[in-house]
């Protein structure tokens, strides 16, 4: 099989989540600890970091990453979903692995997966850590992929883990309360193993608290290990003051990065770090990872904001950025899955804006004319148009110099901006 033909099988013989959502979830660490026993346990001939959370962690993994490159070191990154291309999900200092590595592979294993019939997941992260131990790796940061305690990732052991913001999202499979999502997530947190938490909330302090406790896991909140006077200023403990040029101008950034500042305090004993490469590994991780997708700006006049936020938490900090622009006027580009809580995140959106609703090719999607019925019950106006780069166009035309135009609401959408 070649590179399109490998993932055309994957996708016809797998579940696959990110196109038909819970159907393809498989709760349970049995499947890929069958495919790594199979395989020769990849997971276990690198060091690792494990990252969980609801938002954030994906930033917060290529942040890691980045630190590490700034380092000298070998990095493996594992992230997901993508946004272009299959690919984007395994990567070794910034470059993704190669099609012919991923075709090869899927053709050589065929028989394994119609065998163990894992999930989609499953089977992409049992190609990632085949292509880390593969490529010798100095360490793999390891983004989990949905929870904690379930997640296919959850076999690895890491030196250290880093739990970012705890929010709602995916309440059929975590749970539905913060606690319950907390708990989930926790599920990475493993015995005398360092765990950084990089937002310190009222539900969930006590949750983390408890299992660290419970398995003699160091834990550190980083509101409590590093202040901040201003955003984006940190006083660190073992640093003084740095101050960071974040290359993703969302102000939600600031979280993550104090997260981030306080895991490399925690693991310093661990792996030795220097604070001028912390600072640059951070204000370098667009170029050294790519990461695409939070706060992009696709061009200035008018200008035009790309973000991959699809959750209430997400929208919300989104939405409060946006209020600081001073737009002469906003047009908004939005599309959904169905899967989601679609009136809970409408309600957050300005009634005063332009809207053109889509969808992404995608079965998980709401239909575009479905979203504007929603909409309208919100009291939010606009025009139907389901190609996104089709309504990026009628948006522009419309769309004087100091005008914005923000496309959000779903990764899939995001990700077929071809601008």
């Amino acid at each position: 099989m070649n590179y399109s033909e490998s993932i055309s099988f994957l996708y016809a013989q797998l579940p696959v989540f990110h196109r038909v959502g819970a159907k393809a979830y498989k709760p349970g660490l049995g499947n890929i600890e069958a495919l790594c026993g199979l395989m020769g346990n990849p997971e276990r001939t690198f060091k690792s970091l494990h990252i969980a959370g609801t938002n954030g962690k994906g930033s917060s993994s290529h942040f890691m990453a980045s630190i590490l490159q700034e380092h000298g070191y070998k990095v493996g990154l594992y992230t997901s979903p993508h946004l272009h291309s299959f690919t984007e999900r395994i990567k070794i200092n910034g470059k993704e692995v190669a099609e012919e590595w991923v075709a090869d592979f899927v053709t050589n294993h065929q028989a394994l997966i119609e065998s163990v019939r894992p999930s989609f997941f499953e089977w992409t992260v049992i190609m990632a850590f085949t292509y880390f131990k593969e490529q010798q790796v100095d360490f793999a940061i390891i983004e989990t992929g949905l929870g904690g305690r379930l997640d296919s990732t959850n076999i690895i052991s890491p030196l250290a883990c880093l739990i970012t913001n705890i929010s709602f999202d995916h309440q059929d499979l975590l749970g539905d309360t913060l606690e319950k999502i907390a708990a989930e997530k926790a599920g990475i947190i493993k015995k005398q193993t360092p765990v950084t938490i990089s937002e310190k909330q009222v539900e969930t302090t006590a949750i983390f608290s408890a299992k660290a406790a419970d398995l003699q896991a160091p834990l550190s909140f980083a509101e409590d290990l590093i202040s901040s006077a201003s955003p984006f200023a940190y006083q660190c403990p073992s640093w003084g003051e740095i101050t960071i040029k974040s290359p993703y101008q969302g102000q939600y950034q600031h979280k993550n990065i104090r997260g981030i500042l306080a895991w490399c305090e925690q693991i310093q004993t661990i792996i030795p770090l220097e604070a001028n490469k912390i600072k640059s590994g951070i204000e370098h991780t667009r170029i050294n990872t790519g990461l695409q997708g939070r706060w992009e700006i696709l061009s200035d006049s008018p200008k035009i904001i790309a973000d991959t936020g699809h959750n209430k938490s997400g929208i919300s900090a989104i939405l409060r950025q946006i209020k600081e622009e001073n737009f002469s006027h906003l047009t908004i580009i939005l599309g959904m899955v169905a899967d989601k809580d679609i009136d809970s995140v409408l309600a957050l959106f300005p009634v005063d804006a332009s809207y053109y609703f889509s969808q992404a090719n995608n079965p998980r999607s709401l239909s575009a004319g479905e979203l504007q019925k929603l909409a309208l019950a919100k009291g939010l106006q606009g025009e139907v148009i389901p190609s996104v780069n089709e309504a990026l166009a009628m948006a522009k035309s419309h769309s004087g110099p100091t005008d914005g135009i923000l496309i959000c609401g779903s990764t899939y959408l995001v990700g077929e901006i071809t601008f």
